[in-house]
C-alpha cells in the first residue's frame, strides 16, 4: 500500500480545513446558528442543544467571546487563537480556533468559527515547517525528476549547484546536468540515469550511492555526493517520477582516501631493502591517488649507502631517481629522455626544491588563478607544487616533489600533512635500505678479502668455484678453500657459518684462517675438525663470558658472531695413491661422479656441527680414479624456496652427469639450474674438483734398513734418480738433505726407513720412519758435536715440515725446480 492511500496519510490541507475541522456559524451577537457533525464529535453537543446559545457558554470561564467580537467588528479578515473549550461531560478540550467574518451587521450568519485539537494543529504546523525547511534551508539537495528523468523541481540547496535559476533548468535531462559524472559505489549501475530507471522500474530505493562529478557552478573541482533515490507516486498509485536527495561528502571522502592512502603506503613502501625499489613504491602509491605527478631526487651518494654531509646539502646537484605521472607513464616510458642512474639535476637557487633542501621543511608553490607555475620546467600544466624533504635521523636524504594540474584541487593543509607523512615513511625506508646497503657492501668487501680469489693451479686436482651471497638476508658465512699440502696432496674445505652480516663474515674468516693453519700442520681430516671444534667451543665460551661481564644476555644464540653450529667438510686428496680422506662436522657430504658417470653421495660419518662438543669426528677414505668429479657445496645451493634438499641433490646429479664438460661450464650450469633467481635467503658455495693422478715416472720410492750404511746408498739412489729426471743441478743439495734426514731417522727411530722423491711443480723429498719424536730446529752452540744438520737443511730447501701417520712420521722438504731453458 502506498503512502498516498493509507488511512494515516499526511493531509497537506491541515486540521483547520473547513472540510474536516469542527465548525460553528455565529450571528453578529455571537449566538450559534450553525453546528457541524465534527463539532458535535469534538464537544459532545447535538446541534439542537447548542443552536440559539451564546458561544461564550462553551468557552472555559465564559464571557471571553464578546470582547473578541467587539475587537473584530472593525477588523475584517481571519483571526486565529488557542481556546480551551468545555466538553459536554465537563472535561477540557484544548483547541486551535480560527474565525472568519461573513457579513457586516444584521441578525443572520456573521461569523464562521473552525476548531481543531491544539496538539494536532501543532503537529501539522511542525510538518509544514519541516517541508518548508527542506525546500529552502536544508543542506541536503532535493531534486525531483519525472518519469522521463527530466528535472521538475529542486530545493534551494540543489539550486546552488546550477549557474542559472532553477526555473531555467527545469526540463533538463539528468545526464545533461552532470555529463562527466562517475558512480563510485561498487556493484551499482555505471550512470545515474541507469540508477534512477532501476528505481522507477522496481520501486526499490537506493541509499548512500557515492557519485563523483563537477556541478555546473564549480566546473574546476570534483565533488562527491552521497545520493539516495526513491520512487514518487500519487494517491492512486501512479508513478510520478523519482526523488533524489544528495549530500556533499567531498571532505569526508577525501579524508577516507587519505587514510586509505596511508594504509597502502604502510603496506607497500619499504617491502624490500632496495633504495630504488623503495622510491618506485612511493611514486606508485602517490600517483594518481594523491598527485598528478611526482619526482624523487636524492642527495648524491645516498643510493649507494653513503650518508650526506651538510656541505653536500648546501651545494652540488641531486640525483634523479624516479618520476611518475598520472597517465601511468614512468620516466622510462614518457616522451622525455629517460634518466640514467647518475643523471644529475641542478635546481635554481630560488627554486622551491633548493629552498626546501636548505631549510629542511616543506615548500608549497601555487600559480595565480588561471595561471601555471613555471616550475618544474617543461610542465606548464602544474598549478600546485609541493616539495617535501626526505629526512631520517636528522639528515636530509633528498626531496620528493608532488605536482597537481589545473583540473585537480590544490594542496590544502590536510594534503600537506599527508605528503609529509608519505615522505617520512619513505625516508625511513630509504635510510633502512641505505644502512643495509652499507653493511652489505662492507660484508661483501670483507668476505671478498677473506675468500680465495684466484686459486693457485694444483697438480693433484683441477678446480672451479662459485659463491653467491643471499639477496634478502645479507652476506652470510659460507666459505670454501683449496690448500696445497706436502707430498703433492691438496686439502679441500667448505663450510657454513650460521647467520648473516658482518659478524658471520668475520667468523667465517677466522675459521677459514684456522683451517689453513691446521692444514699446514698436516692433520688428518678428523683431527683437524677436532681441533677446529675445540677452537669454536672456546670462542663461544669466551663470548658468553664477555657478555656476562658486560651485563648482556648470556644466551649463545644472542650473538650470531659465536661460532656455534658451524658446519664444515674437510678432505685431503693424494694424487700419488688416488685416495681421498674426508670428515665432516654436520655438513652435507660431497657429490662424486666417477669417470664412468656413476653419481654417488658417499656415506660419510656425520659428526656434530662445530662448537657443540661431545661426539668425536671420524674420517672415511674413498678411491677416486683419475678424472673423477667431486662437488663440495653448502646447503644454500641445493635448498630452494620451491624445493627441498632431496630435489636439489637430484638436480645437482643431473648437472654433474655431464662430467666431461669444462668445470667452469659445469659451475655455470649448476647455478643456472639450481638457483635460476639466485639464493634468496641463504648463501650458496660450490667447489668442483676433478682429480688427477701422478704418473709413476714422477714418483720414486725406496725402502732402507735402519743401518748407517744406508745413508750412502740413499745418496746414490737419489743421485741416479735426479740424473734420470735431468735435475743434476739439485743433486748436491738433495743428497745432502737426504743424508741428514736418513741419518736422523737411523739415530732416533726404529724399524725400516722409507725414502720417496716426487717430481711435481717442485722437487719433494720425504723420509718416513716409525718414530713420533718431532725434530726441532735449533742453533747449536760452538762446542756442540751435533744439532746443526736440520738447521743446514732448513736453509738449503724452500720449505720443510713434518706430518704424522698411524705408522710414524714423515719429514719432507720442497725445492724449486731449476728454470727450463728455452729451446
Amino acid at each position: 500500500m502506498s503512502v498516498w492511500n493509507a488511512t494515516d496519510s499526511v493531509d497537506f490541507r491541515g486540521p483547520l480545513d473547513v472540510t474536516r475541522a469542527a465548525t460553528a456559524v455565529l450571528d453578529a451577537r455571537g449566538w450559534i446558528v450553525g453546528w457541524s457533525p465534527a463539532a458535535e464529535e469534538m464537544l459532545g453537543y447535538r446541534s439542537d442543544e447548542v443552536i440559539g446559545r451564546a458561544v461564550d457558554t462553551l468557552i472555559l470561564g465564559g464571557g471571553a467571546w464578546e470582547p473578541g467580537l467587539a475587537e473584530w467588528r472593525d477588523s475584517p479578515g481571519v483571526r486565529s487563537n488557542a481556546v480551551d473549550l468545555q466538553h459536554r461531560d465537563g472535561h477540557i478540550v484544548r483547541t486551535a480556533t480560527m474565525m472568519s467574518r461573513l457579513l457586516d451587521g444584521g441578525t443572520g450568519p456573521a461569523w464562521v468559527v473552525v476548531a481543531a485539537h491544539l496538539e494536532e494543529v501543532h503537529e501539522w504546523e511542525a510538518a509544514q515547517a519541516m517541508l518548508r525547511g527542506l525546500a529552502t534551508q536544508s543542506p541536503i539537495s532535493l531534486t525531483i525528476y519525472d518519469t522521463d528523468l527530466r528535472l521538475t523541481w529542486a530545493n534551494t540547496a540543489s539550486g546552488r549547484e546550477f549557474t542559472a535559476p532553477v526555473g531555467e533548468v527545469i526540463g533538463t535531462l539528468s545526464q545533461e546536468l552532470y555529463p562527466d559524472g562517475e558512480v563510485l559505489s561498487e556493484g551499482a549501475p555505471a550512470t545515474l540515469e541507469q540508477v534512477m530507471r532501476q528505481v522507477l522500474a522496481t520501486g526499490e530505493p537506493v541509499v548512500d550511492l557515492r557519485f563523483r562529478g563537477r556541478p555546473p557552478a564549480d566546473q574546476d573541482h570534483d565533488h562527491v555526493w552521497s545520493c539516495s533515490y526513491y520512487r514518487l507516486q500519487d494517491a492512486r498509485g501512479q508513478t510520478l517520477g523519482v526523488c533524489e536527495d544528495a549530500f556533499d561528502v567531498t571532505d569526508r571522502y577525501l579524508a577516507q582516501r587519505r587514510l586509505a592512502l596511508l594504509v597502502r603506503a604502510g603496506a607497500r613502501i619499504g617491502r624490500t631493502l632496495d633504495v630504488t625499489r623503495t622510491i618506485t613504491e612511493c611514486t606508485e602509491v602517490s600517483v594518481p591517488d594523491f598527485a598528478d605527478a611526482v619526482v624523487v631526487d636524492l642527495v648524491e651518494g645516498v643510493a649507494e649507502g653513503e650518508e650526506p654531509t651538510p656541505r653536500e646539502l648546501r651545494a652540488g646537484p641531486l640525483v634523479r631517481m624516479a618520476r611518475r605521472s598520472a597517465d601511468g607513464l614512468s620516466a622510462e616510458d614518457s616522451a622525455e629522455p629517460p634518466p640514467t642512474p647518475l643523471e644529475r639535476i641542478n635546481y635554481a637557487a630560488d627554486s622551491p626544491q633548493t629552498r626546501s633542501l636548505s631549510s629542511g621543511r616543506r615548500v608549497l608553490e601555487e600559480a595565480a588563478s588561471g595561471g601555471a607555475t613555471p616550475r618544474p620546467a617543461g610542465e606548464p600544466w602544474v598549478h600546485s607544487l609541493l616539495v617535501v624533504p626526505l629526512r631520517a635521523r636528522g639528515t636530509t636524504l633528498g626531496l620528493v616533489t608532488f605536482m597537481r594540474g589545473r583540473t585537480s584541487a590544490r594542496f590544502d593543509s590536510d594534503d600537506q600533512a599527508l605528503a609529509e607523512e608519505l615522505a617520512i615513511r619513505t625516508a625511513v625506508c630509504i635510510d633502512n635500505a641505505c644502512r643495509y646497503t652499507r653493511e652489505r657492501t662492507a660484508a661483501l668487501a670483507l668476505q671478498r678479502d677473506l675468500l680465495p680469489r684466484n686459486l693457485a693451479p694444483q697438480t693433484a686436482v683441477e678446480v672451479a668455484h662459485r659463491y653467491l651471497p643471499a639477496h634478502t638476508a645479507g652476506v652470510g658465512g659460507d666459505w670454501f678453500d683449496v690448500m696445497p699440502l706436502s707430498g703433492a696432496r691438496v686439502g679441500l674445505a667448505v663450510g657454513d657459518v650460521v647467520g648473516h652480516g658482518l659478524r658471520a663474515a668475520a667468523t667465517m674468516g677466522r675459521l677459514r684462517t684456522t683451517v689453513r693453519a691446521l692444514a699446514r700442520l698436516d692433520y688428518t681430516p678428523d683431527e683437524l675438525l677436532t681441533r677446529l671444534d675445540d677452537l669454536a667451543e672456546q670462542t663461544t665460551e669466551e663470548q658468553m663470558a664477555a657478555r656476562r661481564g658486560s651485563g648482556e644476555s648470556a644466551d649463545p644464540g644472542a650473538d650470531d658472531d659465536a661460532a656455534l653450529g658451524v658446519t664444515c667438510l674437510y678432505a685431503v686428496y693424494d694424487p700419488v695413491s688416488g685416495r681421498c680422506t674426508l670428515a665432516r662436522a654436520g655438513h652435507l657430504p660431497p657429490a662424486v661422479v666417477t669417470p664412468d658417470g656413476a653419481f654417488t653421495l658417499p656415506d660419510l660419518p656425520p659428526g656434530p656441527p662445530l662448537g657443540l662438543g661431545g661426539l668425536p669426528f671420524e674420517s672415511a677414505e674413498l678411491e677416486l680414479p683419475e678424472g673423477s668429479l667431486m662437488a663440495l657445496f653448502t646447503d644454500g645451493l641445493v635448498r630452494g624456496r620451491d624445493h627441498d634438499i632431496e630435489l636439489g641433490l637430484e638436480r645437482l646429479g643431473h648437472v654433474l652427469s655431464e662430467h666431461g664438460k669444462p668445470l667452469e661450464e659445469l659451475c655455470d650450469q649448476a647455478i643456472a639450474e639450481l638457483l635460476p633467481e639466485g639464493p634468496a635467503s641463504d648463501d650458496a658455495a660450490l667447489l668442483l674438483v676433478r682429480t688427477r693422478v701422478l704418473d709413476s715416472q714422477q714418483v720414486a720410492l725406496w725402502e732402507l734398513p735402519a743401518d748407517p750404511a744406508a745413508v750412502g746408498r740413499a745418496r746414490n739412489l737419489v743421485g741416479r734418480q735426479l740424473n734420470d729426471w735431468n735435475l743434476q743441478e739439485l743433486s748436491f743439495t738433495t743428497e745432502l738433505v737426504v743424508s741428514e734426514l736418513v741419518t736422523n731417522a737411523i739415530r732416533y727411530a726404529f724399524g725400516p726407513i722409507q725414502l720417496r722423491l716426487i717430481r711435481d711443480r717442485s722437487l719433494l723429498c720425504e723420509v718416513s720412519d716409525t718414530g713420533h719424536t718431532t725434530p726441532h730446529l735449533r742453533h747449536a752452540a760452538t762446542d756442540d758435536e751435533g744439532g746443526r744438520g736440520l738447521f743446514i737443511v732448513a736453509h738449503m730447501v724452500h720449505r720443510w715440515g713434518t706430518r704424522y701417520t698411524a705408522a710414524g712420521k714423515t719429514i719432507w722438504t720442497e725445492q724449486a725446480l731449476p728454470p727450463v731453458e728455452a729451446p
